[in-house]
């Protein structure tokens, strides 16, 4: 399923949005786990920001 996701960003307006992952602490057991987003350009910042 990646490889559709990376095929489909490789067009013109792929070229507009970025892939983001963020580590997410679990309040109950204290794991790291990963989150991945695909957000515009001009809202990762904000994206990162968000907790």
């Amino acid at each position: 399923m990646a490889k559709k996701v990376v095929a489909a960003m490789k067009t013109t307006t792929g070229k507009d949005f970025a892939r983001v992952i963020r580590m997410v602490k679990s309040p109950k057991t204290g794991a790291y786990t990963f989150k991945e987003n695909i957000v515009p350009n001009d809202q990762v910042k904000e994206f990162l920001a968000k907790k």
